[in-house]
């Protein structure tokens, strides 16, 4: 394995996306304090620029990596799900729109079944396009919830766009969902 592109500055972007994610829920784990959803969202904000970046300067740069290949979609689960379920144990996700997180989480785990799947048939499942824009619907809707109460006090409605940021993003899950299914579902049936 090549060292320089092991430790890149893309894949390092990775490995502080990983990272950030227990301090997302450091902070999420104090009262609810103003100050403490900021740094929440701070964060995760940060967390989240980096998703855009390691890959676009992996390909600009021609650093990518199996490696980088492998962690950022675990990256990206890892940030979403820990997300989700802080905030449903903070109970900013609440009564129905549980269903939200449960929508996400559930394919995000049917996903990664699929792809490790169809990798020991050494079948390639790309990501598509549409499934960043799933990713990133994701991450939009899950900032204005982790800023949450706070939120609430500089943007009125805060709390109520980001639950329907994030139900919009959960029927993206669902469509890039059953389309990932749909490429596999040759290899599936095949016995």
């Amino acid at each position: 394995m090549n060292a320089a592109k092991t430790f890149s500055l893309p894949n390092l972007l990775t490995f502080a996306r990983i990272l950030a994610v227990p301090g997302v829920v450091f902070f999420m784990l104090w009262p609810t304090l103003d100050w403490t959803r900021w740094t929440a969202l701070g964060i995760f904000v940060v967390a989240a620029i980096t998703d855009f970046f390691d890959g676009y300067l992996a390909r600009r740069w021609d650093l990518q990596s199996a490696l980088g290949r492998m962690l950022d979609p675990i990256a990206d689960k890892l940030l979403v799900s820990v997300c989700i379920l802080m905030l449903a144990m903070d109970g900013t996700l609440y009564g129905w729109h549980i269903w939200s997180g449960v929508i996400i989480l559930c394919r995000e785990i049917l996903v990664s079944g699929l792809r490790e799947f169809l990798a020991d048939l050494q079948v390639s499942v790309p990501v598509t396009r549409l499934a960043k824009w799933k990713t990133t619907a994701q991450l939009v809707a899950l900032g204005f919830l982790l800023a949450g109460p706070a939120g609430d006090k500089v943007l009125p409605y805060n709390s109520e766009i980001g639950l329907t940021l994030l139900w919009l993003s959960a029927l993206l899950t669902l469509y890039t969902g059953y389309d990932y299914f749909r490429a596999g579902m040759q290899y599936l049936l095949d016995d």
